[in-house]
């Protein structure tokens, strides 16, 4: 008699060239298993019922005629006769008995899992398709899983109806797209020791930034209780980045982090089965902290990197991944539940950039969460129930609570997608992504404020805001092939200030960042003044004080949230172009400005001329800022030291004499911020007439000038640009501010120093761009918008200039 067949194999048993046995999620976890486990990494066990298995349960219960009579003449661009053929396809395969030789397997295999975990032990029933996972189709999400099954009874049902989810409604639409033949995919089913994350918090990560395709990021969601939750876009999660370059060299330090709303987590309800599920109100106190600590987003990273590092080697290339986790609220520990290749934003052509940009638009109606980076318009659908989904017509913006997998083929004919929750790991985001189309998501209250008709822009192009815009906001797009531009001799640096737009500046072609500012991260992302953060009992207006204290809730003091919330946006611009040099100026607020900062009106003053009075270097070791200007040292000791980002220079702006430079100097050095220690250079801004007359001495206590010539061509031509009456007098090619910008540069080159300039002219004026060139400057740092121009620009002049024998300049070193 022949040898009865083996439907099971254990994970130990498993690697992930056993996709066509087992599927991709079974041969993912099996890889990890036996190959990650012994390095730290956590995942849990247990068994794969192998695609055989499911061949021979259709092959003894005759199904396959039926269903290939149930998809005959299929057409999934028809929604409803979709969902009737794939009903009548599930019901076949639900109602095909298991073989006795199969139960009995999958019973013994299940006995010796509890006998590892207990006999209280549930475990989670998961569909793995011998297609599903592969690094060119995911189908994420297409098949069905069921959580916290226990006893016999309910994993064999768990088990049929795996099978009957390969005819999802969403899968075979996904198949047709791919063009996968519906009877060459076979299902296999992943019997696994349940994570009890109902308990605890769960979610997904990946080991790059999603929306620009960064690579030197782990970027983690999480929320309370099952993963659910954030793939289907229910709660908006919280975020984390952690820089992997500087994680592998020691530093244990959280990049960046954004708290989401977490409004309901998903448990377990009385009872066991595959609908015993709830969603519970999360407390406010819950709501008001990250749903998991910085340790444990550490271990995470740890395990990602591990993880990509596994895959990368097996492919021979970097392969960036797509990893599902999970805590267990009962040991406490991380747990990796799937992995992944990531197959969408890995793809996206580094050599080239597509840029858009609006024309002139009003307020925008909505805000949320950008996913992608382009611009769509549209009329808008609003969806608020699924039979609805039949009256979509393609090129429209879909509007929703959230999105279900089953939308898919409505999706791939949007102009673009608004919901009102979901965080940038959810699904209406994955499938937006995977499609190339804008979504927004986690707007709150889309459906309500949108309806079905309104002509809409969804812009994902400003950062990591999206916005909703009434109307066909007007939009260009370019698109530039960066291979085939050449880089200057001259640096081209960039300012920027928000961190949320860092990742996918960096991927402009530059030299670094010449002008990365405080102010913005302040203004837009803590909102309070340093003073009132340091001294809030001294803020008189309860309102404020209880915002403030609202603010800084989780943090044991409220100094702390200024220098955590600093460190992690200058951190993220000095990630995002890493090794690159990063010039961080130090606060350059004028009074009135400091004054419009949450509580900070009871310590400013009311100045008639804030352009020229209590502003940057002044500051910082008068009594009226010098302890808020420890916050800003100390938040850029964290940057350099703690998250290893030494590519940070700091710069001191409108620093008026040599005696100020000597004391903020001094004070940085009290502060842990000594010039020349670890490799740190301060740069001054090169802003007023007299840094300009005494740059020699100047020289003596900096390490480099970067020339402001917004407030350089002020002060030298005595003109306020802000005033309507003279404002037509401010121009930065005046033969003046020239000679100003020339001696500039030659001392800079007498002593030395590096000399660059951040203000607008060379992006304003091609004529001083070519000027700058002309003289030598080391380094230009302009717009991003304007950063291929120049370039070009930039380029041309310095051809010219090789054609053209070059006189010395007066006063050069040889």
């Amino acid at each position: 008699m022949a040898s009865q067949a083996s439907y099971i194999r254990w994970f130990r048993e498993l690697g992930a060239d056993d996709v066509p046995t087992v599927g991709g999620k079974n041969a993912s976890l099996g890889e990890m298993y036996r190959a990650l486990s012994p390095l730290g990494v956590r995942v849990p066990n247990g068994f794969a019922i192998t695609a055989e298995a499911y061949r021979r349960t259709l092959e003894c219960a005759g199904a396959l005629p039926h269903l290939r009579e149930a998809l005959a003449g299929l057409d999934v661009q028809d929604v409803d006769d979709l969902a009737r053929r794939a009903r009548r396809a599930r019901e076949i395969v639900y109602a095909a008995a298991l073989p006795d030789e199969l139960t009995s397997q999958i019973r013994t295999a299940y006995a010796q899992l509890q006998a590892e975990y207990g006999t209280e032990m549930t475990v989670a029933v998961r569909s793995s398709a011998t297609a599903e996972d592969l690094p060119t189709a995911s189908f994420a999400g297409q098949h069905e899983t069921f959580l916290n099954i226990s006893g016999e009874a309910r994993l064999m049902d768990a088990v049929r109806l795996c099978f009957a989810s390969l005819f999802k409604d969403r899968a075979i639409a996904y198949r047709v797209d791919n063009g996968f033949d519906h009877f060459q995919i076979m299902q296999s089913v992943c019997v696994m020791q349940m994570v009890r994350s109902d308990r605890a918090a769960s979610g997904v990560m990946f080991t790059l930034d999603t929306d620009s395709g960064f690579r030197d990021v782990v970027f983690i969601t999480g929320a309370y209780g099952l993963g659910e939750n954030i793939v289907q876009g229910t709660v908006d999660p919280d975020e984390f980045y952690v820089f992997k370059p500087t994680l592998k060299l020691g530093h244990r330090t959280v990049l960046r982090r954004k708290l989401g709303g977490k409004d309901v987590r998903l448990v377990y309800s009385k009872g066991a089965g595959r609908e015993s599920t709830c969603n519970l109100p999360t407390s406010p106190e819950d709501r008001a902290r990250y749903c998991i600590g910085d340790a444990d987003v550490l271990a995470l990273a740890d395990a990602a990197v591990a993880i990509e590092d596994h895959y990368s080697r097996r492919a021979g290339c970097p392969t960036p991944m797509d990893i599902e986790w999970a805590k267990d609220g009962l040991d406490g520990h991380i747990y990796i539940v799937q992995a992944r290749p990531e197959t969408v934003a890995s793809r996206k052509p580094l050599h080239r950039i597509d840029e858009y940009r609006l024309h002139a638009p009003a307020p925008p109606l909505l805000t949320g969460r950008a996913v992608g980076s382009s611009v769509a318009s549209g009329k808008a659908r609003v969806v608020t129930d699924v039979l609805a989904l039949g009256e979509f017509r393609p090129g429209e913006v879909l509007v929703a609570e959230t999105t279900m997998p089953d939308w898919g083929t409505v999706m791939k004919s949007a102009a673009a997608v608004v919901t009102n929750r979901g965080g940038r790991t959810c699904h209406a985001a994955i499938v937006a992504r995977e499609l190339g189309i804008p979504a927004v998501v986690g707007c709150d209250d889309a459906t309500a404020r949108i309806r079905t008709g309104d002509e809409i822009t969804v812009s994902c192009a400003e950062g990591a805001e999206g916005r909703v815009y009434a109307g066909a906001v007007p939009f260009e797009k370019t698109s530039v092939e960066l291979s085939a531009l050449a880089r200057p001799r001259t640096h081209l640096m960039v300012n920027l200030g928000n961190p949320d737009s860092a990742f996918q500046t960096a991927l402009l072609p530059n030299d670094g960042v010449g002008l990365a500012r405080m102010e913005f991260i302040v203004a837009e992302h803590i909102k309070v003044h340093p003073m009132a953060l340091v001294h809030p009992e001294k803020v008189a207006d309860p309102a404020v004080r209880a915002e403030i204290a609202r603010l800084t809730r989780s943090y044991e003091r409220p100094a702390d949230y200024f220098v955590r919330e600093l460190a992690e946006g200058v951190g993220t611009i000095a990630a995002a172009f890493y090794p690159k040099p990063v010039i961080v100026r130090m606060s350059d607020f004028k009074t009135n400005e400091y004054a419009s900062l949450l509580g900070g009106s009871g310590f400013e003053a009311k100045e008639e001329n804030p352009m020229i009075g209590f502003r940057g270097a002044s500051r910082y070791t008068h009594p009226a800022y010098a302890e808020g200007f420890a916050l800003e040292c100390a938040a850029m000791k964290r940057v350099r030291e703690d998250m290893g980002l030494a590519n940070v220079k700091l710069m001191i702006p409108f620093c008026r004499r040599i005696q100020e430079a000597e004391r903020v100097l001094e004070a940085m050095a009290a502060h842990g911020l000594r010039r020349g220690v670890d490799g740190l250079e301060i740069y001054v801004m090169c802003e007023i007439p007299n840094n300009v007359i005494q740059i020699d001495a100047f020289a003596r206590l900096f390490d480099g000038f970067s020339i402001g010539s917004n407030d350089l061509t002020q002060l030298v031509l005595g003109v306020d640009r802000d005033s309507r009456i003279v404002a037509f007098d401010f121009d930065e090619r005046d033969d003046g501010v020239k000679a100003m910008i020339r001696q500039t540069i030659e001392g800079g080159r007498r002593n030395g120093r590096h000399v660059g300039i951040c203000g607008q002219a060379p992006s304003d004026c091609p004529e001083m761009a070519a000027y700058l060139v002309e003289l030598g400057i080391d380094s230009m740092s302009v717009t991003p918008d304007t950063l291929l121009k120049i370039t070009r620009d930039v380029l041309a002049v310095e051809q010219r200039l090789a054609q053209t024998p070059r006189q010395p300049t007066e006063g050069a070193m040889p």
